[in-house]
């Protein structure tokens, strides 16, 4: 049994705010945030990296210490979006993530800077939850798919952050280190400034509880379905990031220059096709859009495993790039319409603890048989996707065992 909640004042006065497109820009604003922060931390890791002198164990556990925070804060953030409301948590998450880059700026000794990544990796968990949980009820009032363009967004933050710390850095030659630091404040600054916007215009959001019949229902079922393909787009993913440019370095035999063509085939299309995927899952629905993903991501990993011409091999990352960015908007957005905040928390930590191992378990199957051939991992992962895909629900309406409640004070 579907339970929707009454067409109250107070339900309509909701859903009208949520389908506004005042509410869509402030969810828009949020993932530009939270990607630029991001992708500005990834960028600034090698001048960190010189600045205090540390080494490659140190950067390591620097990584380890944002991922497992924001594990933690994705599991609460997911509760709380549910109990209190996702706006609520969104806003007071990114002062966490605002935090992050003025500890990297100031950070004079590692233990700074360990302080900075930990704050990072609150902020992020918990907005990364909040955001995903709002777009989903902005989604569900526009009664059309959105979450592919604010994952578009979250993807173009965090190469505008990236991309100006690493062209700055590089510009200033050896001053690039000390250039960085102002860099973090001017970013902190520019979240700030987000910050105080989204405070303003942020939506009200409802209230998830998971009751049917006075009684606390379970975890549904697809919960976990979601959470599996969630494993394998986050590892296939995170492959594509960090070993597509050494993978087209030392395949096609070209100087790190160009084998970073690969990375940017993979970050180019992804931008792309999730510019465009909301209209395909009008189109299509979700279940097709997730298949061809998959496909097209497993046929460019098979690609990359069988040739090894400089062309052949981008088209190949081209194809991965165009596959995985359909899918997680997807995956993400029918786990908040099955199961809110909490089923949400559940997939989205899967992905993201496969995206950060994903590597790292790449990398053992590169030792055993070559850069080559091991991405015939990822590329079995994303066929598995398109099998699962076929049993996926649709996803576009509340979803069974919880109910919508307006917060109290809502016009």
């Amino acid at each position: 049994m579907i339970n929707t909640p009454a067409p109250t004042p107070k339900a309509q006065s909701l859903a009208a705010c949520l389908a506004s497109t005042r509410s869509l820009v402030a969810v828009a604003l949020l993932f530009a945030v939270n990607g630029m922060v991001v992708g500005g931390y990834g960028g600034a890791l090698p001048s960190i990296r010189v600045r205090l002198e540390i080494d490659s164990t140190q950067i390591a556990f620097l990584l380890g210490a944002a991922g497992l925070s924001a594990i933690i804060s994705m599991q609460i953030g997911g509760r709380l979006a549910d109990s209190i409301g996702a706006r609520q948590v969104a806003l007071g998450s990114l002062p966490l993530l605002i935090a992050a880059p003025v500890a990297f700026a100031f950070a004079t000794t590692y233990v700074v800077a360990v302080l900075g990544a930990v704050l990072l990796g609150l902020g992020n968990g918990a907005l990364d939850m909040a955001m995903n949980a709002l777009g989903v009820q902005v989604e569900g009032a526009r009664q059309r798919p959105v979450m592919s363009f604010l994952h578009a967004l979250w993807s173009v933050g965090s190469f505008a952050g990236a991309g100006c710390v690493v062209l700055l850095a590089t510009l200033s030659g050896r001053n690039g280190p000390a250039i960085v630091m102002p860099l973090m404040l001017l970013m902190a600054f520019a979240a700030f400034a987000a910050f105080a916007v989204a405070c303003v215009i942020a939506p009200p959001t409802a209230v998830i509880r998971h009751r049917v019949d006075g009684m606390r229902t379970r975890i549904p079922n697809v919960a976990w379905l979601l959470a599996l393909m969630a494993v394998g787009f986050g590892l296939a993913e995170g492959t594509a990031y960090d070993w597509s440019s050494l993978q087209v370095t030392e395949v096609a035999q070209v100087d790190s220059t160009t084998g970073a063509l690969g990375f940017v085939a993979v970050s180019g299309t992804m931008v792309l096709i999730r510019l465009v995927g909301d209209r395909l899952v009008e189109r299509f629905g979700r279940g097709a859009v997730v298949r061809f993903g998959g496909g097209c991501a497993g046929v460019g990993y098979l690609a990359v495993t069988l040739v090894s011409g400089l062309a052949p091999l981008i088209i190949g990352w081209l194809l991965v790039g165009l596959g995985v960015g359909m899918i997680a908007p997807q995956v993400y957005a029918v786990a908040g319409h099955a199961g809110g905040g909490r089923v949400l928390a559940i997939v989205v930590t899967f992905g993201y603890a496969a995206f950060l191992v994903g590597p790292a378990v790449m990398g053992f199957f590169v030792s055993r048989i070559g850069l080559h051939h091991a991405m015939v991992v990822p590329a079995l992962l994303c066929m598995g996707i398109v099998g699962l895909a076929g049993v996926m629900p649709r996803g576009d309406s509340e979803g069974e065992g919880y109910r919508l409640t307006p917060r109290d004070g809502l016009p």
